[in-house]
């Protein structure tokens, strides 16, 4: 991942939200930044874990890492559309 130089990815934690909500709030963290910018999302539950990175997409944003842990946990970085 090529992050600019000094920035460090945005975090926004939605471990406890179900879906919709756990788009819903990404969405809306990702309305507030610039296009380029870093987003690293934690999530848990299967619902997130195979839905929420697939909508990203469709919404032009590009996704760098997408990780799962043996705990149910998953992250993923997205880069927001310009």
């Amino acid at each position: 991942m090529k992050v600019a130089r000094g920035t460090m990815p945005q975090l926004i934690d939605v471990t406890a939200d179900t879906c919709p909500m756990t788009f819903v709030r990404t969405r809306l963290q990702l309305d507030r930044m610039a296009a380029g910018e870093v987003l690293e999302v934690r999530f848990r539950g299967e619902e997130p874990r195979q839905n929420l990175h697939r909508t990203l997409i469709e919404q032009g944003h590009e996704i760098l890492l997408l990780d799962f842990g043996d705990n149910g946990n998953g992250r993923l970085l997205v880069k927001k559309a310009g």
